[in-house]
């Protein structure tokens, strides 16, 4: 009985992007994802973690206001990854924040 392991060429490159990040990053330095840089993931935290999430503090909806088509594109690109669930990050948690803070996702998402 063999297991069969399919990845879409997406999932490939947001890995291969992620270990890339995660080899070439130096300690110290900031991690933006998806134009959300190391402050606005601190402040989004509680509301796309744990079994009991937080409503989205207002500066955790101002970051994510102030992010462009392609950064809300990005994020959505994550919504089936398996990349988010191991860093904790619950995927439709973030959409639903996303939708919390009045923004519209991107269509598909």
């Amino acid at each position: 009985m063999g297991f069969k392991f399919t990845m879409t060429l997406s999932t490939a490159l947001l890995a291969a992007t992620a270990v890339f990040l995660a080899i070439t990053a130096q300690p110290g330095d900031a991690v933006t994802f998806c134009g959300v840089d190391d402050d606005g993931q601190t402040v989004c935290k509680p509301s796309i973690m744990g079994p009991t999430p937080a409503d989205p503090a207002p500066e955790c909806c101002k970051v994510l206001t102030a992010l462009s088509a392609e950064d809300l594109n990005c994020l959505c690109g994550y919504k089936s990854s398996p990349l988010l669930p191991a860093l904790g990050i619950d995927p439709e948690l973030v959409m639903g924040t996303v939708k919390k803070c009045g923004i519209t996702p991107p269509e598909g998402c």
